[in-house]
């Protein structure tokens, strides 16, 4: 499932901050990260899904 949602950190991060942590701030936060640009938000998608944050 980890490698499934890297995948998706790249390509879709929203939809990977939600499979990692439901929706909390990190997925709202996530959201206008990559409505303001695309990579702020990969990064950050990339940061939950690899240090494994909860809800």
């Amino acid at each position: 499932m980890q490698i499934v949602k890297i995948i998706c950190c790249i390509f879709l991060p929203p939809v990977a901050a939600y499979l990692q942590v439901g929706l909390t701030n990190h997925f709202w936060i996530n959201l206008v990260l990559t409505l303001l640009g695309g990579v702020p938000g990969v990064i950050h998608a990339l940061w939950l899904v690899l240090t494994n944050k909860k809800a």
